[in-house]
């Protein structure tokens, strides 16, 4: 099998199922985006991680492609495929909120906003979270034209809380101190 196709090769690509569409399309535009945040996940992961983030990360690795298939098959159209397709559902939502209450048990009550950064990982995953609300907003402007699975957008909602709290549950755990915002003098 080559790797290339050619077949984007006039800025158009396919939905699952065969339906052609320019690479511009919002829906493109934003499963594109959780191509992106997956591939710094990856990059997060390429860094010292204790056992439990680094499995968590993992999970969301398979998430991620879970959604991008989501979002590349219509949604509420009989599929043209043979097989069936992936769809973003409650369970998948649930998981991400038991785990963000699970790190959030042990971490140190907000009291104000706290600024992204603290180690190079915990950077990353504030990073991944910044990136992640990007698909968000994708998704919910590609919404306004098609019909996209609704737990697909709470996953993603989600995902970047889950984000932010991996990031501090980062800096927590190696013992870096957040810097808050505003600025205490």
């Amino acid at each position: 099998m080559k790797i290339y196709t050619k077949s984007g090769d006039k800025g158009m690509t396919h939905f699952y199922g065969g339906k052609s569409i320019p690479k511009d399309h919002p829906i493109v535009e934003c499963y594109g985006t959780v191509d992106e945040l997956n591939a710094l996940i990856g990059l997060v992961l390429a860094n010292p991680l204790d056992g439990g983030t680094k499995k968590i990360l993992e999970d969301l690795q398979y998430r991620l492609f879970d959604l991008g298939a989501d979002l590349a098959a219509p949604f509420g159209e009989p599929s043209k495929s043979p097989t069936e397709v992936i769809r973003i559902s409650q369970e998948d939502v649930s998981r991400l909120e038991k785990t963000i209450d699970s790190l959030s048990a042990v971490l140190p009550t907000l009291t104000h906003f706290i600024l992204p950064g603290g180690t190079s990982t915990a950077a990353m995953l504030h990073f991944a979270r910044a990136v992640c609300r990007r698909a968000e907003r994708l998704f919910v402007k590609a919404s306004s034209s098609h019909a996209l699975n609704p737990q697909a957008l709470i996953f993603l909602n989600r995902l970047s809380d889950l984000l932010f709290v991996l990031g501090r549950s980062v800096n927590y755990q190696s013992g870096t101190t957040e810097w808050v915002w505003p600025k205490a003098e």
